[in-house]
């Protein structure tokens, strides 16, 4: 699970520093307020990278998820961009568990196979 999420939450980075991008050029909010907040998003995403497997860490992922779509608020093409990656995490979710589940089952079938 974890390697399906990191690589959903690495491909927002790019789509949140180019809506950053556009938010200049779209919003009345300045420069340094829009590098800000993209920064820290972007920052999170990366950091949620490693924190996957901790408790908690699908949840922050879920409301990182919930403040991309947000901020279709500023840049309106994000509530499409962020309903998409929202659908792409809860996949990387659903069937990354099912991919840990199926190799803990060949796991235990290879540890009872070999006799050693």
């Amino acid at each position: 699970m974890r390697t399906l999420c990191a690589s959903t939450l690495i491909g927002e980075v790019f789509v949140i520093g180019f809506a950053g991008l556009v938010a200049m050029q779209l919003s009345d909010l300045s420069t340094a307020t829009i590098w800000t907040v993209s920064g820290i998003a972007m920052l999170l995403c990366v950091l949620l990278c490693g924190m996957l497997t901790r408790p908690g860490g699908i949840q922050l992922g879920w409301a990182l998820q919930i403040a991309l779509i947000a901020s279709g608020l500023v840049v309106p093409t994000m509530f499409f961009l962020g309903a998409v990656f929202a659908a792409l995490w809860w996949a990387s979710v659903h069937f990354g568990r099912k991919i840990d589940e199926a190799k803990a089952r060949w796991a235990a079938q290879a540890a009872a196979a070999d006799p050693a």
